[in-house]
């Protein structure tokens, strides 16, 4: 149980570390195939350690003598370690095409095998994440996550590249020792630092000190709240997001922001607890930093003109749609957080990755720039066109789901004013969603009547004839974004099993 508990942790972080340390392979399939074998086994021992280790617990060592650094699977630590595999996989193949010499992260030699070892440690660091006990282990992966992450920032070693990086550090740093300062006091006044539904603190400990732990809740969801991308500390997201290579780019995007929203949970539900928090200035508080985000990040994402820039402010608002569920408290919303935490990432997983194939083939980065490309890249430009729809919320598909759980939750929840301006500014942000991603549909298959696409043709003039994929469509990229978008749309159409899931952890905690 052990081994099979720490196997998903450790091979990753070990394969990356010998990726480092080894030469520069002559031929570049062995560093491939060391890289895929390395992501197949680690996704599939996490597949295995989901039906095994679900409420057991492994003590690694002791920090203190009162603070164990243990691993302890729960069910949303496991949903969250299982989006990891299936992203972290499919992203990790993609690259394999994307990364080539001649692509858009091409850069001095060595940096294709620094950017696999590094891709392969954090896959590890997160599901370290994903499986610890309490919050000081919590807090170890968080911030490893975080200075491990940043070589994926920096690869292209560009100075736009450096300065995104050492921007996403800073507010990260920022953010972690704001929860940092929280678990010191949750360590004074709470029974334990395990997670534990409900909460952990000591009610006799806690008489008297009710307006320092408030405080001290709020800096913690403000210090997460930074990875998540949430107002005011947002700014790192779009600066970091379209410098990074498209395969970082994904990642960060559909998990590592994701982490911030793991911490969240982790400290309203399990260390906090959400009857402490309900009615207060807290709570007031974060919805309205939720909402303001939310509203925001859309806005921003309908007047950007690069395309990875305008997914970067897209993901500051989707993410505080999960904020915004959080934050009511209520079980409906919280569910609908959760459903959205998982649609997002492979959503977000897919536009990112699909822009990376664009810019890759073509060499276009702007919006304008994007006419016709749907005749060039059809198959891209389709799954692009399907999780937009889903991130916009159109039923059947995934967004949908989410987004009538969190409306219905926040009608729900007794919040005043939040009630019902929650589910208007989520309206309102679904109708600048579709402004500004259905526009790169419209004009890459119906470019207008100025346009002219220019085929590859016979000497005779006859054109010449073409395979199932135009030949700017590189299966290799295609294929996980295929793979990724049929995911995000078919969870939509049958989302119960997930949502059977998802309402057990949600009993458990409220």
């Amino acid at each position: 149980m052990i081994f099979t508990m720490l196997f998903p942790i450790l091979f990753p972080i070990i394969a990356g570390l010998l990726l480092l340390a080894m030469k520069e392979p002559k031929n570049r399939r062995s560093l491939l195939g060391i890289t895929g074998g390395a992501l197949l086994v680690t996704g599939a021992s996490v597949v295995y350690a989901m039906f095994h280790v679900s409420g057991k617990d492994v003590i690694l060592f002791w920090l203190t003598a009162s603070f164990p650094v243990y691993m302890k699977p729960d069910g949303i630590g496991l949903l969250f370690t299982a989006v990891v595999a299936v992203v972290w996989v499919l992203a990790g193949f993609y690259s394999f095409s994307y990364m080539k010499p001649e692509g858009e992260s091409a850069e001095k030699p060595g940096g294709e095998k620094r950017f696999y070892g590094f891709y392969l440690i954090v896959f590890g660091i997160l599901n370290g994440l994903g499986f610890a006990g309490n919050l000081v282990t919590f807090y170890i992966f968080y911030e490893l996550m975080t200075l491990l992450s940043m070589p994926l920032v920096i690869h292209t070693r560009s100075r736009e590249a450096i300065m995104a990086s050492l921007k996403y550090l800073f507010y990260s740093f920022c953010g972690a020792y704001m929860a940092l300062f929280g678990l010191y006091f949750l360590s004074r006044y709470g029974n334990t630092l395990s997670f534990t539904p409900g909460g952990v603190l000591d009610k006799g400990l806690v008489a008297g000190n009710e307006g320092l732990l408030l405080v001290t809740a709020f800096l913690m969801i403000i210090g997460f709240g930074v990875k998540a991308g949430m107002f005011p500390l947002h700014a790192w997201l779009p600066t970091a997001h379209p410098v990074a290579p498209a395969p970082a780019s994904a990642v960060l995007s559909a998990v590592i922001v994701k982490g911030g929203v793991l911490g969240l949970i982790r400290v309203v539900y399990y260390m906090f607890g959400a009857d402490f928090l309900r009615g207060t200035w807290v709570q007031t508080a974060w919805l309205a930093l939720a909402l303001i985000t939310v509203f925001m990040g859309s806005m921003l994402a309908y007047r950007e003109k690069m395309l990875k820039k305008r997914l970067a402010y897209s993901t500051v608002s989707q993410a505080s749609y999960i904020l915004f569920g959080l934050a009511l408290l209520q079980p409906v919303a919280l569910e609908g957080a959760m459903l959205h935490m998982v649609f997002h990432a492979l959503i977000k997983s897919v536009l990112f990755l699909a822009a990376g194939a664009v810019i890759h083939k073509t060499g276009k980065t702007r919006v304008d720039e994007l006419t016709g490309i749907g005749k060039e890249m059809p198959g891209t430009i389709w799954c692009f066109t399907f999780v937009s729809l889903a991130l916009i919320g159109i039923p059947p598909t995934s967004g949908f789901i989410s987004k009538w759980y969190l409306a219905t939750g926040a009608l729900d929840s007794g919040t005043g004013i939040f009630a019902w301006l929650g589910p208007v500014v989520l309206l309102v942000s679904a109708l600048l969603t579709a402004g500004y991603l259905l526009p790169v549909t419209m004009k890459g298959f119906f470019p207008g009547e100025g346009y002219t696409y220019q085929e590859d043709l016979h000497s005779d003039g006859r054109e010449k004839k073409k395979g199932l994929f135009r030949k700017k469509e590189d299966l290799c990229m295609l294929i996980p974004i295929i793979m990724l978008t049929v995911l995000a749309v078919g969870l939509g159409v049958w989302p119960n099993p997930l949502i059977e899931y998802i309402s057990d952890i949600v009993s458990g905690i409220l």
